[in-house]
């Protein structure tokens, strides 16, 4: 990667893409003050936003999972907001909900819940009846039945939901935080592009692409303690 980077450098020979080796050297002299509150108002953002749209969910999910009557009644309501593209929702966001963390966090929501409502009423229903039917023979109750039977059901199609949205979600953070925002991932390498620090922007890139990995581990740390079954 680093070669190809090099020999395209070489080639365009133009201000615009710097030596791979310069960005390098750039990241060494960053303040590691000012990139650590960047970085940690992005993974704040990401965070109660995954959060939220887990809750809300795997709430609808397992309700629309586990009750015919409901999944007809809601099932209209998701199939016609979610091919919706979320980003074009941005402005609408912005102008209910300002400029604010609030509206960054809810276009992060927004971008997984419809993904994790319908992976988790498709992961529910999936569970064979009799696995239920086997609890209650042996007296378990409602609750029992979701924390040993429901919820494992559903979390392997949530983390598997979430893995493949987070993606997007970054990409979303990116835009929210060029706006009404001085901390953040997506504003600390829109500055750089505005002052022309073109090695320090991209450095900021390679560094949100980090941000963006760790959360990929953070996810199969999750599935390898949650789900050893799996293993």
């Amino acid at each position: 990667m680093n070669v190809i980077w090099y020999l395209l450098y070489v080639i365009i020979n133009k201000t615009i893409l710097p030596n791979p080796l310069d960005v390098y050297a750039s990241m060494l002299h960053l303040d590691g003050k000012e990139i650590a509150i960047h970085i940690g108002y992005s993974l704040f953002r990401v965070f109660v936003g995954v959060v939220l749209a887990l809750i809300l969910g795997l709430s609808v999910g397992i309700l629309m999972g586990r009750s015919p009557r409901w999944n007809k009644i809601l099932d209209p309501v998701v199939y016609l907001t979610y091919p919706i593209p979320k980003i074009a929702l941005l402005p609408v966001v912005m102008l209910f909900f300002g400029l604010g963390e609030t509206s960054k966090i809810l276009m992060i929501m927004l971008i997984l819940l419809f993904q994790i409502i319908i992976s988790v009423r498709d992961g529910v229903k999936a569970i064979p009846n009799d696995t239920y039917d086997v609890l209650s023979s042996i007296g378990a109750g409602k609750v029992q039945k979701f924390w040993h039977v429901t919820l494992p059901g559903a979390l392997s199609v949530i983390l598997s939901t979430i893995r493949i949205s987070l993606g997007t979600a970054i990409s979303v953070l990116f835009f929210t935080e060029i706006y009404g925002t001085e901390y953040g991932m997506g504003y600390f390498i829109m500055d750089a592009w505005l002052r022309m620090n073109y090695s320090e922007m991209y450095a900021g890139i390679m560094l949100f692409s980090l941000v963006g990995f760790l959360l990929f581990l953070c996810v199969d740390v999750l599935e390898h303690r949650f789900m050893k079954w799996r293993q």
